[in-house]
């Protein structure tokens, strides 16, 4: 695993400390690695989401109802 120095704000620091110290994870880079997994987790929904608004933009109308394309953004959502 790579190794890395990074430095935290002085609240971003504390919160930090606070979820370990509260036992939610055993250490600040668990807690940094976590974070990290969510964003890149949120990044592909994104994606996602923007391809489909591009396609969408340029074909003009879907034959997709409300319906289907809520169950497909909850189905993309809850993994």
């Amino acid at each position: 695993m790579a190794r890395q120095s990074i430095s935290f704000t002085e609240p971003n620091d504390e919160w930090l400390k606070n979820q370990v110290d509260n036992k939610e994870y055993s250490s600040k880079s668990e807690l940094v690695n976590d974070l990290i997994r969510q964003a890149r987790s949120q990044q592909v929904q994104i994606d996602w989401i923007r391809t489909k608004l591009e396609k969408a933009e340029n074909s003009g109308f879907t034959s997709e109802s409300k319906a289907q394309i809520l169950k497909q953004s909850k189905n993309l959502l809850n993994g």
